[in-house]
């Protein structure tokens, strides 16, 4: 008879598939279906998870687990049975109805909100978000029985493994009791500066996609294993050998679309980075959101906000869109792209004020999986808590609440990542141009080698093998930490 493990790989290798079918299916959705599409893209996306649902859930699951305990693996195959065990406690725990019922309602919602967004339409869309919410508490709860934690934490689990809200708690208080008086003094200082000029419109759409191109290029970004198109809501999909990013363009603003581009790009650098040798394995797949979010942001905010990196696309800049020189000046571009100024939209957002907007997020979504508060309040409870964090009042849901496309889609207990991320993204940037101090010249070429090397050896080619403390402490010297994003602000904005 076949080792349990070895059946094992078998089964987890057709449930990933199975996972990879839905992910391309939902980036269509996003990118390329018609609105008309939507009922029969639910059937299809709510069939695969019963599939896998009664994969995961096969009778003999839990006798192969623990056959396979007592079988002589390597590193490697010890770190993919205890990924297996995490994915059948996440999948066993949740029925098979439910699944059906979360995936159609997620893929209505989704569908639903485009339409609410732009119509600046929350009364219209809360029905279906309520469903949502409902199922997802409903799933939340039977994940926490099995997990021994709370709602939100089970919940959150499944993008973040092993991290909870209580240290979610103290990282951010951390976090808080920074930012506000530095966010003060940075806006302050600021004012007093040459205030950059902002290059002048219109930023055609093609130009900006070509732009957007080059510089994916320049990342490292392999287009015989992806492509960039439009969405509502720029995101990363796909698969490792098949990476799709979206971003959205305003020919008034190019800033935005360039800057979404090269942020779903260090997405797609990880999910290229991942092993091939453990594809189609849960021990292949990314650490959790918190290092992919790192991943991003590191790309983005950590080197391609850098001066270092501007220099080098100042002249790519003025080559593309024309205009006067001295706006395309690396210091014009670092001042533009370091300018700090609260704003409405969290994808916009600069890196000192982005935290509040998760904190935001965060608050919020924990108060409506916890019963403290009712979804039909959302709007006024969003709007008030902006006005705490940064100061200002959304004019409408459109730019408020509505603005993501997350909690529509099913995805509660997503937010924290992002800034769990940007931390991590700090502490893995200083350490890699720590190794190789070569880095940021090599940024100011274009040259994104040194710093992707790195990050494969270090990051990508690490998947799921360790936890995400782990993996930091091997390659930075500590667990996840408040300290190098303070660095980093203190270094780049002044103390």
């Amino acid at each position: 008879m076949t080792k349990a493990y070895q059946q094992l790989e078998a089964r987890f290798r057709r449930m990933n598939v199975l996972s990879d079918v839905s992910g391309m299916l939902h980036w269509d959705m996003a990118a390329i279906m018609p609105n008309g599409g939507a009922e029969a893209r639910s059937e299809q996306l709510a069939t695969l998870s019963v599939l896998n649902n009664e994969l995961i859930n096969a009778p003999d699951m839990g006798d192969l687990l623990a056959a396979a305990e007592d079988e002589d693996l390597d590193r490697w195959q010890k770190a993919n049975l205890a990924e297996m065990k995490r994915e059948w406690v996440h999948g066993t725990s949740v029925p098979a109805d439910l699944v059906e019922k979360m995936s159609r309602a997620e893929t209505g919602c989704e569908v639903a909100w485009r339409t609410a967004r732009a119509e600046n339409d929350f009364k219209g869309l809360l029905p279906k978000l309520q469903e949502v919410l409902d199922l997802s508490i409903e799933a939340g709860k039977a994940k926490a029985e099995a997990l021994g934690t709370s709602v939100y934490d089970a919940l959150l689990d499944q993008y973040d493994p092993m991290m909870r809200s209580e240290r979610i708690d103290s990282l951010f208080a951390e976090l808080e009791a920074f930012l506000p008086d530095f966010t003060a003094d940075v806006i302050e200082r600021q004012k007093a500066e040459e205030k950059p000029i902002s290059p002048t419109g219109p930023f055609p759409i093609e130009t900006q996609n070509k732009v957007g191109l080059d510089l994916m290029k320049a990342v490292g970004f392999d287009f015989d294993h992806g492509r960039l198109d439009i969405s509502h809501h720029p995101f990363c999909g796909g698969i490792p050998d098949d990476v799709r990013i979206t971003t959205r363009y305003d020919v008034n603003d190019f800033t935005s679309a360039i800057m979404g581009v090269l942020h779903e790009t260090g997405h797609a650098m990880y999910e290229r980075g991942l092993p091939k040798d453990w594809r189609n394995q849960p021990v292949g797949k990314a650490r959790g959101m918190t290092m992919h979010e790192s991943q991003s942001l590191l790309v983005e905010m950590q080197a391609c906000r850098s001066e270092e990196f501007l220099t080098y696309a100042g002249p790519v800049f003025k080559q593309a869109f024309g205009g006067d020189d001295a706006s395309w000046s690396a210091s014009n571009l670092h001042r533009l792209y370091t300018r700090v100024e609260p704003g409405l939209i969290r994808v916009d957002a600069d890196e000192v004020t982005y935290p509040a907007h998760v904190i935001l997020r965060y608050r919020l979504e924990r108060a409506l999986i916890e019963g403290d508060m009712k979804l039909a309040d959302l709007p006024g409870a969003w709007n008030d808590l902006m006005q705490k964090l940064l100061g200002i009042t959304p004019p409408d849901d459109r730019d408020g609440c509505l603005q993501d496309i997350h909690w529509p889609s099913g995805a509660w207990g997503y937010f924290p990542t992002y800034t769990l991320g940007a931390m991590a993204a700090a502490q893995i940037f200083a350490a890699a141009k720590k190794a190789n101090p070569e880095i940021p010249e090599a940024l100011a070429r274009g040259a994104f080698g040194p710093l992707m090397q790195w990050l494969e050896q270090n990051i990508h080619s690490q998947a799921s093998s360790r936890s995400t403390d782990e993996i930091l402490k091997e390659a930075t010297g500590s667990a996840l930490g408040v300290d190098a994003f303070k660095a980093h602000m203190i270094s780049r904005y002044g103390a």
